[in-house]
């Protein structure tokens, strides 16, 4: 007799989750466009109290597409240019490379993938804020079976709607289904339709893997 996976779906975010964040490769970026050590002093989640913008978008007194706004602008007219959020991630990703992606979580997703769970991102911004061409160069985008895009849907996260069309894209129900995402606000609105979740603490990346492994009943990697 088979035994039935828990989970027969993986729906993540994509910033954050298999791209690490923008805060987590600030001092690389900062030293690839020239810039005195400590320059760019905003941290986000990986330390709120330098980052009153930050604690603004929790708040949700600015959207987060607002605080990438604001701080593409900052960065350019530091370098002498005008940026917008494509042009900020285009060229930190040219000073970063592939060593912007989490490679345990690429990892995961082609096991996952191999164990008969369907995976996707249901992203608020993924071809917004990044682009057709570096997606791609997105080594774990090889083991997802279908994205959701709000750049195209233009149905955000946290509406209910969202995670509907995620669930739909994904053929896989609520119940089981795994959800991650950096964004609180983003986990509780899944949770709100009954989709089980685990918010990815991007101060500790590696725990969240490996308890992602747990949740789909993966081997523990060594």
């Amino acid at each position: 007799m088979t035994t039935q996976r828990p989970v027969a779906g993986l729906l993540l975010d994509f910033g954050g989750v298999i791209s690490k964040t923008t805060f987590e490769n600030l001092e690389r970026v900062e030293r690839g466009l020239g810039l005195d050590a400590g320059t760019l002093s905003w941290r986000g989640p990986l330390d709120p109290d330098t980052d009153p913008l930050w604690r603004d978008m929790l708040a949700d007194r600015i959207t987060e597409r607002r605080y990438w706004e604001t701080r593409a602008a900052e960065v350019g007219a530091l370098v002498g240019e005008q940026w917008d959020i494509r042009i900020m991630n285009d060229r930190a990703f040219n000073i970063v490379g592939l060593d912007w992606f989490r490679a345990d979580l690429a990892e995961l997703l082609k096991e996952a993938r191999q164990s008969g769970i369907r995976t996707g991102i249901l992203s608020n911004e993924l071809e917004l804020f990044h682009g057709i061409e570096f997606m791609k160069q997105v080594p774990a985008l090889r083991n997802i079976d279908v994205i959701v895009d709000a750049t195209h849907t233009k149905v955000l996260k946290p509406e209910p709607r969202a995670y509907h069309l995620g669930l739909e894209a994904l053929q896989a129900a609520p119940e089981r289904t795994l959800f991650v995402d950096d964004q609180i606000r983003n986990v509780r609105g899944a949770q709100a339709v009954g989709i089980s979740t685990l918010h990815f603490d991007v101060r500790r990346p590696a725990e969240m893997v490996r308890e992602i492994r747990e949740r789909l009943a993966l081997p523990l990697a060594v």
